[in-house]
């Protein structure tokens, strides 16, 4: 069973930035993976994904702000966010996608002024 370990989140201002980490205990290789967020009282979404080529896609809301990375050697997924805003406040998770792992525990962040 493939284990995920999510951290790197915390509590910025609007305009600020993290950079969030995701270690996976299993192989990278030819795995796509993604950044998925879930805010309050809403359903989880697809922030940013990354093909085993390193092509990424973004939700039209972060495009711009937030850049997702892979390092297959050290097993981690990795989401830069910069120009962070209140509405991204959510806790962040990575996955495999299409999802088929189960949910690792996520790491919050707060924009906050």
């Amino acid at each position: 069973q493939v284990k995920l370990v999510e951290s790197g989140g915390g509590l910025v201002q609007p305009g600020g930035s993290l950079r969030l980490s995701c270690t996976v205990s299993g192989t990278l290789f030819g795995i796509y993976m993604a950044w998925y967020r879930q805010a309050p009282g809403k359903q989880r979404e697809l922030v940013a994904r990354i093909t085993t080529g390193s092509t990424t896609n973004y939700l039209d809301s972060v495009k711009g702000r937030f850049t997702i990375s892979r390092d297959n050697v050290k097993g981690a997924v990795y989401l830069q966010m910069d120009s962070l805003k209140p509405e991204d406040t959510a806790v962040y998770y990575c996955n495999n996608d299409p999802r088929t792992w189960s949910w690792g525990q996520g790491t919050q962040v707060t924009v906050s002024s």
